[in-house]
């Protein structure tokens, strides 16, 4: 989240990954080698099926991190001038969008369970236009931008 100048409060949100490309493959070199050693195992021992299954497990964790590298490149970019909120979303599935709010009728809310100390979903709210915003974010992430959306849209004049 960053003041870019005096005119527009602005949030950049991306989703967290802690691996990299390169982690990404040494994984994958080490899954591979794994594989191979075992279905070589199997194979020795007669049961010569099984390295296509060993096989296909490398498929499908190969598979599950594209998804989730996909899932990595979404973006959400909040602004905030003197007169509205606007909302972009970038996603690879998705073409991107764009809601603009009149920002005097906006309210965001977090939905918290005090109780259970739980958090929710962080929503702009603006009349029956209900957003949901960073849904991929920690809780603790959601409810620091609920703090930084209220006060930046509490400021009269950016």
């Amino acid at each position: 989240m960053d003041n870019c100048n005096s005119k527009v409060w602005q949030a950049t949100l991306t989703p967290h990954r802690s691996l990299t490309r390169q982690g990404f493959f040494v994984l994958m070199g080490l899954v591979i080698a794994v594989n191979l050693v075992v279905a070589g195992m199997f194979v020795a021992l007669g049961a010569w099926p099984i390295a296509g299954f060993a096989g296909l497990d490398v498929l499908l964790i190969w598979w599950a991190f594209r998804v989730n590298f996909a899932d990595a490149r979404k973006l959400e970019r909040i602004f905030i001038t003197e007169h509205e909120l606007v909302l972009d979303r970038l996603s690879e599935k998705y073409p991107p969008q764009q809601q603009r709010f009149v920002r005097r009728w906006v309210r965001v809310e977090l939905e918290e369970d005090h109780d259970r100390e739980l958090i929710g979903s962080l929503l702009l709210v603006s009349g029956r236009t209900r957003v949901a915003v960073g849904e991929f974010l920690a809780p603790e992430e959601r409810k620091s931008l609920a703090m930084a959306l209220k006060s930046a849209l509490a400021i009269p004049r950016i």
